[in-house]
């Protein structure tokens, strides 16, 4: 799974919030809702619109989380 904690962390580092993030065009309302809720993702368009933004790489915005570790931290096959 996807998650994007640290696009919004630097996004507030660089004075960014929701309202002004929708404002400008960068991330629509409905992508954000979908991001928060762990249900959707980011186009490659708005990946490089907010590399552009932030002066940042792709790896800035979002990790990898395994979600199987997240529901079974033990490794125990159920």
């Amino acid at each position: 799974m996807l998650k994007y904690d640290k696009m919004f962390k630097l996004l507030k580092e660089n004075g960014y919030n929701t309202t002004m993030i929708r404002k400008e065009k960068i991330i629509s309302e409905d992508t954000l809702t979908s991001i928060r809720a762990g249900k959707g993702g980011l186009s490659h368009k708005t990946i490089d619109k907010l590399c552009r933004i932030l002066k940042c790489q792709p790896g800035d915005l979002m990790e990898w989380v395994d979600e199987e570790a997240l529901d079974n931290p033990l490794g125990n096959k159920e």
